[in-house]
């Protein structure tokens, strides 16, 4: 079984769109898996998508997250903790075709919470307390919640996490849940450095800070001999807003593409496997990177309406305060293909 973590300390690369999209999508092309999207962003973006967009999965996810016992991260996360148990997953996750029936019926939601930032603080302290010798370490207890309860799920299951750029403590449980990344990365150069911070939050610098270097994440969870989720491909996304055709550019910039191979080169073990190592730049792209420089303003106006792409059909359509977007087939069909592209690259 495989957990993606859609993840780039870098906000704004379209994080939940391009979960909304990948995770939909491989449900389609894959009904024998169960795909479970588990949503970590405290704005929940995905989960407002997955539940059918606009106002109507707004109030949705408000009902879910208002319950006695929320259908939603900080209610499963609430009695994983209080509990000290791996609580049951059918309890606390919502088959998504029951409330919006564009979705596939194998795709299931643990549906993001905006109480989720109130809780980080009570989640820390938990994984903060002091280790007694003999009982469990806190510390690696919380950042394993989702890794254990993934080893009750049967093998037929596909697990997509979305996540927050800030690398807060409900991050850090994505990325421990985790086995690989879907790094969403932007046509700019900016991206280098994100790229960059990137590997240095999961891995560590070499040599560490001698201030603060024993106290990051990646010290606590090298200490620990936790696993770190593999590079398995870098999303090269540029949305346009609503109208106006898509430019024909690079998705990658020359700066990032170079940061990229430049960390493949010093350590592939960070990177997942494939048939055989890329033997120069050009080839690590082929087999690292996928694009959707043409995902459009169908692909925009698709999520807000919470529909996948290939479900949509011409027409006009309200967003946000625009009553009449117009999405063309033309549109559709190089949607569509781009996310096609993407899904192809990611293991049933």
């Amino acid at each position: 079984m495989q957990a993606y973590s859609v993840w780039n300390n870098k906000g704004g690369t379209g994080k939940s769109t391009i979960t909304f999209h990948i995770a939909s999508r491989f449900a389609e092309l894959n009904p024998n898996r169960k795909v479970l999207v588990v949503d970590l962003c405290p704005q929940a973006n995905s989960s407002m998508l997955l539940l059918g967009g606009g106002v109507s999965g707004e109030n949705e996810l408000l009902r879910l997250c208002s319950l006695s016992t929320p259908k939603s991260v900080v209610g499963y996360l609430s009695e994983a903790i209080l509990k000290r148990n791996v609580p049951d997953i059918n309890n606390y996750s919502i088959q998504i075709a029951n409330i919006n029936n564009k979705i596939s019926p194998n795709m299931f939601l643990l549906a993001g919470d905006g109480n989720l930032e109130l809780m980080a603080p009570a989640i820390n302290d938990e994984a903060s307390r002091t280790p007694f010798p003999g009982l469990v370490d806190p510390w690696a207890w919380v950042h394993e919640i989702f890794k254990r309860m993934f080893q009750y799920l049967e093998e037929e299951w596909t697990v997509f996490f979305d996540t927050n750029p800030s690398f807060s403590i409900y991050t850090e449980l994505a990325i421990c849940g985790s086995t690989r990344l879907l790094v969403p990365v932007n046509a700019d150069d900016s991206s280098r450095v994100a790229v960059k911070a990137l590997f240095a939050l999961l891995y560590g610098t070499n040599p560490p800070h001698p201030f603060f270097g024993n106290y990051t994440f990646a010290a606590k969870a090298n200490f620990r001999n936790l696993s770190i989720p593999k590079v398995h491909l870098a999303i090269g996304n540029r949305f346009t807003q609503f109208k106006g055709a898509a430019a024909a550019f690079a998705a990658f910039s020359e700066a990032t593409s170079e940061q990229l191979y430049f960390e493949y080169s010093a350590n592939p073990g960070r990177f997942s496997e494939r048939p055989h190592p890329a033997a120069d730049r050009d080839e690590f792209l082929r087999l690292y990177v996928g694009e959707l420089r043409d995902f459009n303003t169908a692909g925009v106006v698709a999520a807000h309406v919470g529909t996948p792409l290939s479900k949509m059909r011409q027409d006009y359509y309200p967003v946000h305060n625009d009553p009449d977007v117009k999405v063309n087939r033309s549109q559709l069909n190089v949607g569509l293909k781009t996310v096609d592209s993407v899904v192809s690259k990611i293991d049933p």
